[in-house]
């Protein structure tokens, strides 16, 4: 007996910011970083422009390198797919738009001289999310501390001790808007996995 083999379209949200991700990454390498100032990364910029807000969301579809594309977009193509058909594409979008307007949000208030850009906060979000995948009813798993305290304690480490231009701060608030997702969305199923 012959197996048919087929390539399918398996999680809309995820392959849809992949390829957006990759896209504006290849805008900003061909354009010598030039589209990715503009419109896929945040800074301190004026209240008026409107491109202000626009980047509050986009700044996580552009990344400085191919090697900064590579590295989150793995982990996104790693974990998404899991997250998606468990929580479903909408409230996958929506953690993405979330995760992207906070880390801006705090990034425009509390860090006025760094440029934000890239999907490690919604990577980080996703790391958290997915430990709460075999979230019961008044329990904590051991999973989602171990993570916790691994990634989020090391992104603090760093943040602390290290000078790069790792956005350590995006990491923290990404996991943070992740596990808090995934809490509130594991509470109101009210119900096992």
């Amino acid at each position: 007996m012959k197996i048919k083999w087929k390539i399918t379209f398996n999680s809309a949200a995820v392959l849809g910011f992949s390829l957006i991700c990759l896209i504006a990454t290849l805008l900003g390498i061909a354009t010598k970083g030039a589209i990715t100032e503009k419109f896929f990364m945040t800074y301190h910029s004026r209240w008026t422009d409107p491109l202000t807000y626009l980047r509050f969301v986009t700044h996580v579809f552009g990344h400085a390198s191919w090697e900064h594309f590579i590295a989150n977009v793995s982990y996104i193509l790693l974990l998404g797919p899991l997250l998606e058909e468990k929580y479903g594409t909408k409230t996958l979008i929506q953690m993405i738009a979330i995760t992207a307007v906070i880390t801006a949000v705090i990034n425009y208030i509390f860090f006025p001289h760094i440029a934000l850009c890239g999907s490690s906060g919604v990577v980080f979000a996703f790391i958290l999310l997915a430990s709460f995948t075999s979230f019961r009813q008044g329990e904590i798993p051991l999973t989602f501390i171990l993570v916790a305290v691994i990634y989020l304690g090391y992104q603090v480490a760093q943040g602390l001790t290290v000078k790069d231009n790792i956005s350590n701060m995006a990491h923290i608030i990404g996991g943070i808007v992740g596990a808090v997702i995934g809490y509130l969305l594991n509470q109101k199923k009210g119900k096992s996995y």
